[in-house]
């Protein structure tokens, strides 16, 4: 039997084993004469997937590492070659001697100067077929194109997921792959993206709704917990006085509604009922008109006009602007934001470019407090997945940026989410930035190209230990390919991303300096971005 025949059938014997552990083997490059080749050593590469034969199954693993022990000055065929194995499952022989289905783990490990093999096509199709469970196509694998890589829905989507990488790998895109594979199965998903960016409006064409504010987008200020409004009005170094002035007022001006929904006896500052800010403005004057000695009459002062301010500032006009009744519309705004029912469109792409940093913590809180309450207190669990783009932004690490309350928020669904259906999706380009405990509690992680140190360490220690000699080929990963290990696939893998349509691309594209700078810029273009700026809203009307 050639060469041919033996890669066909068997797969090529490349060497033996000469070390074994718990999780790793090393095996001994033999060379090609024993085949019929020339006298040299089989050529294999990084990643390589090879299989070793034991008394109950056939193990495979996967090449991490290749070394010559003692190399000689110049090159020679009498060198030994030794290649790293990281033990990646098992396939166990049936009563009738074939192979099983693959599954992680081994059972048993191969002995010592057990012959090795290069898998086979079959090989590969068998290891990475498509799961009996729900899944998805995202792509294909890197080691053979023609075999397609799938991700498992309910276990992706049921827990927790990451994407991260270098700026300009492809995360927006991969994102978008991920999330397109997905609804086009599941076109009654309940997904909810938080774009920092504008990226993401054209992406899932008509089956996503974009809310951005003034257009669509609506967060009346009585929705915000008393944590939250503090936030806004007095931001994170205010004076305690200050804030229990505007307790009061607030929870005074509530008053009126509690009374004609019974709920007296157990309305707080938080609970997220209606109230007019003209209330808690008139509570202020009756509360400052009433001191005996006014000695604090600036604290209420600067309150009721960072108040008026905030009401005419239009960047803020989708949290306090003004309607002429102020109704009861929290149903509304969740079957909103959630997409119940979905109505033909699943995602929910909410735009946040155009609302003011400093407020971008609370308004994230807010989403996040508001998906988390709600599934708390539904009969019946509707799940919902929460993807936050550039999350270190507003779940930062360092505890002196930011908002905590924000931070709290999503902490609470990557710990208590998943009993409710709540799952999150966290995408960042810096893992090391990003608050501790957020990425560890991703059952599965998309790792596109990352060459930083810091971040690299983070992500090696929030996957599996059977994945970390694919965590090696970060640094070197081309755009659009990714390592998927966790929960949410069927085995560590090296995945080629499938390319999305140019139409269905995010608008993440690094700009052209050339073909800009090659070509002169209209003047009309600065009167338009001022209106635009002026004015509070980034995408013209």
């Amino acid at each position: 039997m050639d060469g041919s025949d033996i890669g066909t059938q068997s797969g090529l014997r490349i060497g033996r084993v000469i070390a074994v552990s718990a999780s790793q083997a090393v095996a001994l490059l033999e060379r090609c004469d024993d085949s019929g080749g020339p006298d040299r050593a089989w050529p294999v590469e990084m990643g390589a997937l090879v299989k070793m034969h034991t008394r109950v199954s056939t193990v495979y693993g996967m090449v991490s590492g290749m070394r010559v022990p003692l190399p000689n000055l110049s090159p020679s065929d009498q060198e030994l070659k030794v290649v790293e194995l990281e033990l990646a499952g098992e396939t166990l022989f049936e009563a009738n001697g074939d192979p099983g289905p693959f599954r992680r783990g081994v059972s048993a490990h191969p002995a010592l100067d057990e012959p090795v093999y290069l898998a086979s096509p079959a090989d590969l199709a068998l290891v990475y077929a498509r799961p009996s469970v729900a899944t998805a196509r995202i792509g294909t694998l890197h080691q053979d194109s023609a075999v397609p890589a799938y991700i498992l829905t309910n276990e992706l989507f049921g827990k927790h997921f990451s994407v991260v990488g270098t700026t300009g790998s492809g995360k927006s895109c991969v994102v978008a792959a991920i999330l397109g594979a997905v609804i086009e199965r599941n076109p009654h998903a309940h997904v909810m993206l938080i774009d920092p960016h504008s990226e993401y409006a054209a992406a899932f064409g008509d089956k996503g709704v974009v809310l951005s504010p003034g257009e669509g987008l609506y967060l009346p200020y009585w929705l915000f917990n008393f944590e939250e409004i503090v936030e806004i009005v007095l931001g994170s170094d205010y004076q305690p006085e200050q804030a229990k002035i505007l307790g009061d007022a607030i929870l005074a001006a509530k008053q009126s509604y509690f009374a004609r929904s019974g709920l007296d006896k157990t309305g707080t500052v938080d609970t997220p009922v209606p109230y007019r800010m003209s209330e808690v403005i008139r509570h202020l004057d009756t509360a400052m008109g009433a001191l005996d000695r006014p000695e604090n009459v600036g604290a209420f002062q600067a309150l009721q006009q960072r108040l008026q301010a905030l009401q005419s500032d239009a960047r803020y006009g989708f949290v306090f602007g003004q309607r002429l009744t102020v109704r009861d519309e929290l149903s509304a705004i969740i079957s909103q934001l959630l997409r119940i029912p979905v109505d033909g469109k699943p995602i929910t792409i909410l735009d946040v470019s155009g609302i003011p940093s400093e407020v971008l913590n609370v308004v994230v809180s807010v989403l996040c407090r508001l998906t988390f309450d709600f599934a708390l207190w539904s009969e019946t669990p509707i799940p919902v997945t929460i993807v936050c783009e550039e999350a270190h932004r507003y779940a930062p690490r360092d505890t002196s940026l930011g908002f905590e309350p924000a931070k709290r928020a999503l902490s609470r669904i990557v710990k208590e989410g998943r009993k409710y259906g709540v799952s999150l999706c966290v995408v960042t380009q810096r893992p090391s930035d990003l608050a501790p405990g957020l990425l560890s509690e991703c059952n599965t992680i998309f790792a596109l190209r990352m060459t930083n140190h810091d971040d690299q360490e983070i992500v090696r220690g929030a996957v599996p230990e059977a994945s970390h000699g694919l965590m090696n080929f970060l640094p070197a990963l081309r755009n659009g390919e990714a390592i998927a290990a966790g929960e949410g696939v069927s085995m560590p893998m090296r995945v080629c991303f499938d390319m999305l349509p140019d139409d269905h691309r995010p608008k993440s594209a690094t700009a052209s300096f050339t073909g800009s700078w090659s070509n002169e810029t209209e003047g009309s273009q600065v009167d338009k971005a001022v209106e635009r700026w002026r004015r509070g809203v980034r995408h013209a009307a």
